[in-house]
């Protein structure tokens, strides 16, 4: 079997090039002329690959790496082995960042699973949905009445979008996503399996039972929205579920209805976010964070994984734990909690001594 290469080496990049990319200073004797084609950690990276190092944690395997470019901080610049190109950087890992993207423009955005362009001649599309051109839909999707897709956006094999639903230019929908009652702006990405657009968990008590409550809102994404694989997304019940411009979403993640998320937030994978939950711009939360109902999470707050939060989080808040509390709080409790429990081995051996 022949090695297979998901994303392809192009003709790479002189150190010259990355040295101006990235706004990196060369270190030493380096050879400009040199060229990167591929991207890789310090300790499997071989000669044609650009490395970087910004943390002490990674130090061990600096010595070591046979990488033909590494980006260094100050700190770390001295220790990269001869025969290495140094080029020291203030940021090393955002200057990677940026290497990487002109490396692999086509790891950016997923593309079509079949390698076509166009309408896939087993693709359903009723009659009234309105397609601009240069949209590709692959095998066995179906787009409903009256759906309206921009130029330049692909519609992965088996998804669905439901009547009225409406998608900007340059977005992706992955394999077997599902998009009902939305309104998707451009350059948008939704990764396999989501669902988007279903219903809100509500109902009511009564005495002949529990009693649905219509979910009539939409969701609204905004431009630049990114959705992982397998994350769910209700619509409104009273109002809409929005989620902000520039948003980044994990995958496995639940966002529940009238729920609406600021710009430029980063949701990580099985975070839950109630009802009726407002998350301010900037904010960040960790994995498997669940946010109760009808909580608003302050601009900039950070939730750190895995904590239960309860109350209001002012702006810029940090917190973590369950329930959760400002973080300074919160370690004060586990060294509280250590002590008192370091103390009662020696209390029990006092009683017995008595």
């Amino acid at each position: 079997m022949t090695a297979c290469v998901f994303f392809r080496r192009g003709p790479g990049l002189s150190v010259a090039d990355i040295a101006a990319l990235t706004g990196a200073e060369p270190r030493g004797a380096v050879a400009l002329e040199d060229r990167i084609d591929g991207i890789a950690p310090l300790e499997t990276a071989g000669p044609r690959d650009l490395a970087f190092i910004d943390q002490p944690k990674f130090e061990r395997h600096l010595a070591s790496t046979q990488a033909g470019v590494c980006l260094a901080t100050e700190r770390f610049a001295g220790g990269v082995p001869a025969g290495v190109n140094v080029l020291v950087a203030k940021n090393p890992y955002s200057g990677f960042v940026a290497v990487a993207h002109a490396l692999f423009p086509q790891a950016l955005r997923p593309s079509s699973l079949f390698e076509a362009e166009g309408i896939a001649s087993d693709a359903t599309i009723h009659p009234t949905a309105r397609l601009e051109s240069g949209v590709t839909v692959e095998a066995g999707a179906v787009i409903g009445p009256r759906v309206e897709i921009g130029a330049g956006s692909i519609v992965g094999p088996l998804a669905v979008i439901g009547p009225d639903s409406r998608i900007g230019r340059d977005c992706t929908v992955g394999a077997g996503a599902v998009i009902t009652h939305a309104l998707i702006g451009d350059r948008v990405i939704l990764h396999s399996g989501c669902r988007i657009g279903q219903d809100g968990y509500g109902y009511h008590p009564g005495p002949k039972g529990l009693q649905k409550v219509p979910q009539v809102g939409r969701v609204i994404v905004q431009d630049d929205v990114e959705i992982g694989a397998n994350s769910t997304v209700d619509r409104g019940s009273m109002r809409d579920t929005v989620i902000g411009e520039g948003t980044k979403i994990d995958n496995l993640v639940q966002i529940a209805h009238n729920v609406v998320i600021g710009r430029h937030c980063i949701i990580v994978s099985q975070t839950g976010v109630s009802g009726s939950v407002t998350v301010g711009d900037r904010a960040m939360l960790g994995g498997q964070v669940g946010l109760a109902d009808n909580l608003t999470i302050g601009e900039g707050a950070q939730i750190a994984a895995k904590a239960g939060v309860m109350t209001d989080v002012p702006d810029g808040g940090r917190w973590g734990g369950a329930p959760a509390q400002p973080l300074r709080e919160f370690f004060r409790l586990q060294v509280a909690l250590q002590k008192l429990i370091e103390k009662k081995p020696a209390a029990r051996d006092k009683d017995k001594a008595e």
